[in-house]
């Protein structure tokens, strides 16, 4: 480097570090195995520009990685670290901008390749981006939209960029591109280079659409281009006929539905809710834990409609998710929302930032069904990522609703138009260690009437603001839409009809099964956290209480579960150990200390009992397993492999629906396997040599084994009222059982101290009487009456051992 460009690039690193703060993505960087150290590393970036070789080489120096401007030695010969792929636009158009260096040089670099046969040189892609500025589908020339195009700029053109946006930028490292690779597959030809230039040119398109998103539509625009959308133009034809009324006043009230749904995204006010957010997190919570959150970037940058498909906890979700998503790099999605949260001043505020508002129910209003599916589906055809909870509404309960399949059915209808990119769901898992509705959801499921949000709704919550621990926002395994259909429904695309797509028999049935995998995969992608932990094995105890050092033994013990035979691969797991999980959850005042001369006491009041039964449930789902084993292992003095995979696949199956398990038959038996595995290096359980495992006849470890088994206790309990109802009332219509079983439920919390909101519920009975019918354990005459199968025992049998004797009299009186 000459030294007047040394002088330089050292008088303008001051103003670029005062004006330029850089997001970097990702920050985990350097945990990628695509980074070989031990090689020579190099950089590609897009423009030649002094700002943005300033703006790298400020982000390589805090990831510690080398010096973009220094130069590496290969075989002798020195090498600039750094390919740029565009010079800078001219000030005076009638210049020429010129080629930059970068083919000559990844031509030269492969030719170090086939001489030195070791040599692995690496190229790491970096892109800066300056703002997230879309740009607009009408240019207005406004000071946004030129900002926004970053076509190679001039250098004073870069000067205001910098000046404008030098705080909000981005710089992204992608994974190496290995010199040795493209030497042995592709060749040390200049057509290898320019090749390996060409690929990178798009790639670093790809990442501008994937940060700022397609070009912005206005609102005005939206609504003409749905009003000329052929199914809404019949539709108001329709209507003016069959209400004899004329056109333009159908056309009013379709205008008046459209103002009602379409969002309003402004990039500006999704910038401030991200510096708002980032001060009210730092404030709310203790760390925001984001898990796989890779899959975003690299279905961004295939060029994926992505679609997130999160649970659905509290009204934090819509906040947390978008700021997430915002943090990685990504353009923020357009938001479902209720229709409830467009008050005055949240909805415009939500609106702008990018939201649209559904009604709860449109059934049978056909104008509104039909511009809700067409508006969901230009934001589709237009490439916005969207976002919506397929559950419908927030869980009261903490376990996963059934979902509502309309907003997956309008999904895969657009696809029917013709779109020409892959849709893809992404489900979501949001835990939290403090929920700030919890109290409210107990009063509702209580019998209280749900209130309508409203600001003074709004300003009580943030009155009560306080510690909320932690946040975890884990991003499941991807559903490829395409792929799904071409799977389910090999010819499903002889229904696409760009005109006029019409509802196919397949949908229905392919939706639900399509629902259904998105929700195993959301629980599949859990997070435990000491509050749902303590939580769980707090309600598995008697009185709600242990001593702390027997807490803390639990905790770890349930942890090692997780750790030695996981629920899946996608489930998190706390890296801290059982007493500082347990120091965490004491912070926030979710359980009672006393204290008495034997030491301290962990207990939950009346109110944490209903409180953390909601914490509890975000993760039953993964230790339902491991329960039910234990508690047969428990109920039989000694009990061969094989029987007891009977039974576990015999009930799991069951449970399967009801959790929305992921888990198929071998895994199962694999996940078994590694069960019992893990308990006997724990010393829990012994086989003998004939094969026969049995609890060790020890009072501690053999409460250990009851303690894990009580989790399934509510579960096995339901199912044995049921098979007892069934075999004594059949036949019996499913919803007088289900009623009887609501009935003899209640009675049993009240006998036997079961306080907990998803036992009496009746929908959750009608899940389980759904799949007793869809495994063959209940059958239907001929009047559609409900009677019991030759099977049915067989179910009774095994879920009647697993129940206490008290409970089990109280079921047969």
């Amino acid at each position: 480097m000459s030294a007047i460009r040394s002088l330089f690039y050292f008088l303008l690193r001051f103003p670029i570090k005062l004006l330029v703060r850089s997001k970097i993505v990702p920050d985990n960087y350097l945990e990628s195995e695509e980074v070989k150290l031990e090689q020579p590393q190099f950089y590609v970036i897009r423009h030649q520009s002094a700002s943005d070789l300033l703006a790298l080489r400020k982000a390589c120096k805090t990831l510690k990685l080398p010096d973009p401007l220094s130069l590496v030695t290969i075989n002798g010969q020195s090498f600039s670290r750094l390919l740029c792929l565009e010079k800078p636009t001219p000030l005076f158009r009638w210049r020429k901008a010129g080629h930059t260096e970068a083919i000559t040089q990844g031509f030269e670099l492969l030719k170090q390749h086939s001489i030195d046969e070791k040599l692995d040189a690496q190229l790491i892609p970096a892109h800066v981006i300056w703002g997230r500025t879309p740009t607009k589908e009408h240019n207005n020339a406004n000071i946004g939209t030129v900002l926004a195009d970053q076509e190679s700029p001039s250098w004073l053109r870069k000067f205001f960029i910098v000046l404008f946006l030098g705080r909000n930028s981005i710089v992204r490292f992608s994974e190496a591109i290995s010199f040795r690779f493209m030497a042995d597959k592709h060749g040390t030809t200049q057509a290898s280079a320019q090749k390996l230039m060409r690929i990178a040119r798009f790639h670093f398109y790809r990442q501008t659409i994937a940060v700022t998103g397609p070009r912005l539509m206005h609102r005005q625009q939206m609504f003409a281009t749905l009003l000329a959308n052929p199914s809404i133009k019949r539709l108001i034809s329709d209507e003016a006929k069959s209400k004899a009324i004329s056109e333009e006043q159908v056309k009013k009230q379709a205008l008046a539905i459209m103002d009602e749904i379409a969002g309003d995204y402004r990039d500006s006010m999704v910038r401030l809710g991200a510096r708002i957010l980032t001060w009210l997190w730092s404030r709310l919570y203790s760390g925001i834990n984001i898990n796989n959150a890779k899959v975003l970037r690299d279905l961004a940058q295939e060029g994926h409609e992505i679609i997130y498909v999160p649970c659905h906890r509290s009204h934090m979700d819509y906040l947390l998710l978008t700021y997430v998503i915002f943090q990685e790099g990504l353009v923020t999605p357009r938001i479902a929302a209720g229709i409830n949260l467009n008050f005055w001043p949240a909805g415009p505020i939500f609106r702008k930032a990018g939201a649209f508002f559904i009604r709860r129910s449109f059934k049978g209003n056909r104008l509104y069904s039909t511009i809700f599916r067409e508006y969901l589906g230009l934001l589709f055809e237009r490439g916005y990522s969207v976002k919506y909870y397929s559950e419908g509404g927030r869980s009261r309960t903490g376990r996963l609703l059934p979902p509502k399949t309309g907003m997956l059915a309008m999904t895969i209808q657009s696809l029917l138009r013709g779109i020409d990119r892959p849709l893809t769901l992404v489900p979501v898992y949001l835990g939290y260690e403090h929920v700030m509705e919890v109290g409210t959801y107990h009063k509702e499921l209580s019998g209280s009437q749900k209130k309508n949000e409203s600001i003074f709704g709004v300003i009580k919550a943030i009155k009560n603001l306080r510690n909320y621990g932690k946040g975890y926002v884990n991003f499941g395994e991807p559903i490829n839409i395409n792929q799904f259909l071409n799977k389910q429904v090999p010819n499903w695309k002889d229904d696409i009809d760009p005109i006029d797509p019409q509802k196919p028999t397949w949908l229905t049935p392919s939706v639900n099964i399509l629902a259904d995998q998105v929700m195993t995969h959301i629980n599949q992608s859990a997070a435990i956290n000491g509050t749902a932990l303590v939580a769980l094995i707090l309600h598995a105890c008697n009185n709600k209480a242990l001593a702390k050092t027997e807490l803390i033994s639990q905790l770890d013990l349930f942890l090692n579960l997780q750790r030695n035979a996981p629920y899946s691969q996608q489930l998190t797991i706390p890296s801290e150990d059982g007493q500082q999980l347990l120091e965490e959850v004491i912070s926030l005042n979710k359980v009672t200390v006393n204290q008495d001369s034997y030491g301290d006491i962990i207990s939950l009041s009346e109110t944490a009992i209903l409180e953390m039964r909601y914490y509890r449930n975000n993760i039953l789902h993964s230790y339902i397993l491991p329960a039910l084993i234990c508690r047969i292992l428990e109920r039989h003095s000694k009990i061969d492999i094989d029987t007891l995979l009977e039974q576990v696949q015999r009930i799991i199956s069951l449970v399967k629906i009801d959790l929305f398990l992921w888990q198929s038959e071998s895994d199962v038996v694999e996940q078994t396997e590694q069960i019992i595995k893990f308990l006997m290096a724990e010393g829990l359980i012994r086989k003998s040599k004939s094969g026969f495992l049995s609890v060790v006849n020890d009072v501690e470890l053999t409460s250990n084994i009851r303690l894990i088994g009580e989790c399934i206790n509510e579960t096995v309990q339901r199912f044995t009222i049921i098979c007892s109802l069934t075999h004594r009332l059949s036949p019996i219509s499913k919803n007088d059982l289900e009623d009887k079983v609501v009935a003899i439920a209640k009675r049993l919390s009240v006998l036997n101290d079961i306080n907990a909101p998803e036992f009496i519920d009746k929908k959750a009975q009608g899940i389980l009487i759904k799949a007793m019918i869809e495994q063959g354990y209940i059958n239907k005459d001929e009047n559609d009456q409900l009677v019991d199968s030759s099977t049915l025992g067989l179910l009774k049998s095994s879920v009647t051992q697993l129940i206490d004797i008290e409970v089990l009299q109280s079921i047969i009186r």
